[in-house]
């Protein structure tokens, strides 16, 4: 899923243990549904946490 305010989605790397192996692994961006009012109408989107956060410093 991808936050439609900031577009931050999955991200994917490399665990490195000890020993320097790399095994696949992925980052899940914290994406939560809100609603938010865009253009006076109310709409129910999908953030991420950091967006809600400043979403509602803006209010």
């Amino acid at each position: 899923m991808k936050c439609d305010l900031c577009g931050r989605a999955v991200q994917f790397g490399h665990n490195v243990s000890h020993s320097k192996r790399h095994t696949k692994r992925r980052w899940v961006a914290n994406i939560h549904p809100a609603k938010v009012a865009i253009d006076g109408k109310t709409r129910r989107v999908y953030l991420c946490t950091r967006c809600l956060r400043t979403q509602s410093r803006a209010v």
